[in-house]
Order: C-alpha cells, then sequence, then structure tokens
C-alpha cells in the first residue's frame, strides 16, 4: 500500500490551530484563534485582513514555515482566500 506524499494531503486541526494562532498573535488581532473559521475569508468580510495584513502575514508564515509566498503569484486570491486554504498551502510547501 502506497502513502499519499505528505504535498498532498490537507493540513490537519492541530496545523490550522497553530496557524490561527499564528495569524492572531503576528497581526494582533481582537480575536482567539479557536474563534477564526477556517473556511470563513480571511480578506475583507470573514476576518477582516486588509492588504497590508496579508503582506504582514505572508511574511510572517515565511520566516516562520520556510514557505515562499510571492506578491505576483496568481494563486495568492486562493491561497489567501480562508485559513484552511492557507494552511493546506503552507503544509504542502513548508520546509521546516
Amino acid at each position: 500500500m502506497s502513502v499519499p506524499s505528505t504535498s498532498t494531503l490537507p493540513a490537519d486541526a492541530a496545523f490550522l490551530r497553530e496557524l490561527a494562532g499564528l495569524i492572531a498573535e503576528s497581526l494582533n488581532l481582537d480575536v482567539h484563534p479557536a474563534d477564526i473559521d477556517p473556511d470563513a475569508p480571511l480578506y475583507g468580510d470573514g476576518l477582516g485582513l486588509d492588504s497590508i495584513d496579508i503582506l504582514e502575514l505572508a511574511l510572517v508564515v515565511s520566516k516562520s514555515f520556510g514557505v515562499q509566498l510571492r506578491a505576483d503569484d496568481a494563486n495568492n486570491h486562493k491561497i489567501f482566500s480562508s485559513l484552511r486554504n492557507l494552511a493546506d498551502y503552507v503544509a504542502a510547501h513548508r520546509t521546516h
């Protein structure tokens, strides 16, 4: 039986919580990490992040997990569309 590559597995619940905590702490959000809906939008309605928050988040994620997030990546809208999508992307591309 073959084991799927970790790069194709979605992020688990523990990693979602870890990333939610990182978001809340690094952006000084007045929200408990457990209250961040994994499927709610990060940008605008939902968590209410703006473009500056997203840039800051990309930097923190890059430093914390070794994931390269580029401003000109055509997939950014999808990557940052929700906590779950961001976590799945980071889990698939992290280097540490």
